[in-house]
């Protein structure tokens, strides 16, 4: 029992720190889009997270008994998270990184609904988080210009291929490795994200240049690092336990925003804001409520 809840505490870690990086990286990504597209800078970044994973994979496959996913996987995961990570992106253009981080971090009262076509059940909490969620994001996205609101839609669409992703990525990573997983869907986002740069956007070497700092963040840490730990901790951690944790980038994404890009916090917007927390809140008691009943 005291091995299984280190292992659940380690796991746990791992999520908060995922959490931790992707709330500063709505941050980089705001920032990027000053000098380049939201597309390019998908398109680098992912790449640059591929490249990161190339030396342990190559490392680690003498080591590592666990079988790798068929391609196909790969190519899925890496579509939904291209959906996702690109209708995001784009509503970074129109809100702020505080705003896009707490409707993002609905996915955690999207993923256990989704559960419940795969059998999983969602308890009174989590119906009443989903009704918190829905009356905060009205006053998150009310509190700001009609632009604003445009972009806040946008990153919701997003957050809901997010909860898909969880869902995927908690099922695949019981039966696969998940590094050699984590790269396909890398090159499969980057690549679709560079199509769509050169069909849609004017690409410049010296925005690239100008935009360097936010690209490694975004790239090296965000996706690299982040996306991988992610795809890691969720060996152990159930798909809505670990969106509950994954969700609390909403506070860093506000924070950062706050501190490094001087973006205004209103009296309305802040209540959104608590209403979101309150909802995740409520949803992480119930899942952790369902977790012990299970003995997970």
């Amino acid at each position: 029992m005291f091995t299984d809840n280190r292992a659940h505490f380690k796991t746990d870690l791992l999520l908060l720190l995922t959490a931790a990086i992707w709330g500063f990286a709505f941050v980089a990504q705001r920032a990027g889009m000053e000098y380049i597209g939201p597309f390019l800078f998908n398109a680098i970044r992912f790449a640059l997270g591929a490249l990161v994973l190339l030396p342990f994979i190559c490392v680690l496959r003498k080591k590592n008994r666990t079988p790798r996913a068929p391609l196909k996987y790969g190519i899925l995961v890496g579509l939904i998270l291209f959906a996702g990570a690109s209708l995001q992106q784009v509503g970074l253009v129109y809100t702020t990184a505080g705003n896009a981080g707490f409707v993002t971090g609905l996915y955690v009262v999207i993923v256990p609904v989704l559960g419940l076509f795969g059998g999983q059940s969602c308890g009174k909490r989590t119906w009443g988080g989903a009704v918190l969620a829905v009356i905060g994001m009205f006053l998150l996205t009310t509190a700001g210009s009609s632009r604003m609101l445009s972009g806040d839609v946008i990153v919701f669409a997003g957050a809901i291929f997010w909860a898909v992703h969880i869902q995927l990525i908690s099922k695949l990573m019981k039966q696969y490795d998940a590094l050699p997983l984590a790269a396909v869907q890398f090159v499969c986002c980057s690549l679709l994200s560079a199509i769509f740069a050169i069909l849609t956007e004017n690409l410049s070497f010296s925005g690239i240049r100008m935009a360097a700092v936010p690209i490694l963040y975004g790239g090296l840490v965000s996706v690299g690092i982040a996306y991988t730990l992610q795809i890691i901790a969720q060996k152990r951690a159930h798909p809505a336990h670990a969106a509950i944790i994954m969700s609390l980038e909403a506070v860093f994404a506000l924070i950062g925003g706050w501190i490094m890009l001087a973006e205004p916090v209103s009296i309305k917007g802040t209540a959104g804001g608590i209403l979101m927390l309150a909802a995740m809140i409520c949803s992480a008691r119930e899942q952790d409520r369902v977790r012990r009943s299970a003995g997970l």
